[in-house]
């Protein structure tokens, strides 16, 4: 009972941060002095065709009504008499006298610049980036771990001193950085020999119009954006390993003359694990958001691409999408890291 209500409590607080996030990005961008509309038909177009424009996207009202409008479209549930404004997004619809409470989709509203539906944008670059944050956090949580342990076995021996070292690199170059010269490095200095594009996505069509999925082009990002991640991860981990490591119970494993192992297997990593499961979880979220400037080194086409492309073009829909993307990742991981420290730790309980 305890835990359903802990659950509810993150989840009400996430709405609210959802809510405050899309109001405050909304209200930073509405408030811009860039006329979106003049940017998606020139410097050249007319007065008429610009206010015909700003009243069709809504525009031309006050900024209180625009954020009520977005945040009407964007909610699940909504109470009104006007049926013909959200046909095509109702999912029920239970009248009331006069009026009408709907269950609905969410509507993200269509790209400024493209007229397609922000929607369709988000779901067609959506996979690209989980498949790279994924495939780097699963890179990052692998060789994270596996170097943090190796360290923390061999405290103060040259192995340990090379691996560290190594960490403080890997924390001082951002992930940007760190694509930019693997890209050059791999990608085209040695490109002959790594078979490794400087760019391109994981879904790509060849000279024949058939779509396939190019493996090889998720290497690079994958490895360049889990770079940070890997280096904070293997110290976190040294770090609990060896505080674990110099309690009462592992000596007395050893004196029992368990192997080194066995101590690690099950006595270690199991009291180890809560500050790196935390720290796994996230990174995940992390990687997501710090996929932007990598897919865009990469031409990777993903969520950040897309992000990058509507501050340029000032497309608020596809901004403001992107952001509610990202923040609702971050507040779902957070739910969950809450939920498995609990369950991973039992004194979380009392």
């Amino acid at each position: 009972m305890q835990i359903l209500r802990l659950f509810l409590s993150r989840v009400a607080s996430g709405v609210l941060i959802l809510i405050s996030v899309v109001v405050l990005i909304a209200s930073i961008i509405y408030l811009a002095p860039v006329d979106p509309t003049r940017l998606s038909f020139g410097q050249r177009s007319d007065s008429a065709t610009i206010a015909q424009k700003k009243q069709e996207l809504g525009l031309d009202k006050p900024l209180y009504a625009q954020l009520g409008d977005y945040l009407t479209d964007l909610s699940p549930f909504v109470f009104t008499n006007n049926l013909e404004k959200y046909e095509g997004f109702v999912m029920a619809d239970i009248p009331l006298a006069q009026y009408h409470f709907l269950i609905k989709k969410s509507n993200l509203r269509v790209s400024y610049q493209t007229g397609n539906k922000v929607s369709t944008m988000v779901m067609q670059a959506l996979p690209k980036t989980i498949i790279l944050a994924l495939a780097s956090f699963i890179f990052a949580a692998i060789f994270g771990i596996l170097f943090g342990v190796i360290s923390a076995a061999k405290k103060d021996t040259w192995i340990d001193k090379t691996l560290l070292a190594v960490a403080t690199l890997g924390i001082s170059v951002p992930s940007y950085v760190a694509a930019i010269v693997m890209a050059i490095i791999f990608g085209f200095v040695f490109h002959n020999i790594t078979g490794l594009n400087i760019q391109g996505s994981i879904f790509e069509v060849n000279d024949y119009g058939d779509d396939y999925v190019a493996w090889k082009n998720l290497i690079l990002p994958a490895i360049a954006l889990g770079i940070r991640p890997v280096s904070i991860i293997m110290q976190l981990t040294r770090s609990a390993v060896l505080e674990v490591m110099a309690q009462d119970y592992i000596r007395t494993a050893k004196a029992k003359g368990l192997s080194f192992i066995k101590i690690m297997w099950r006595h270690v990593m199991p009291n180890a694990m809560n500050p790196i499961v935390t720290s796994l979880t996230g990174w995940l979220a992390s990687l997501l958001a710090g996929a932007y400037f990598v897919e865009k080194v990469f031409n990777f086409k993903g969520i950040g691409e897309l992000t990058i492309n509507g501050l340029i073009n000032y497309d608020l829909p596809v901004i403001l999408a992107t952001v509610i993307f990202i923040c609702s990742v971050f507040i779902v991981i957070n739910i969950v890291t809450d939920m498995l420290y609990i369950l991973i730790d039992p004194r979380q309980r009392i």
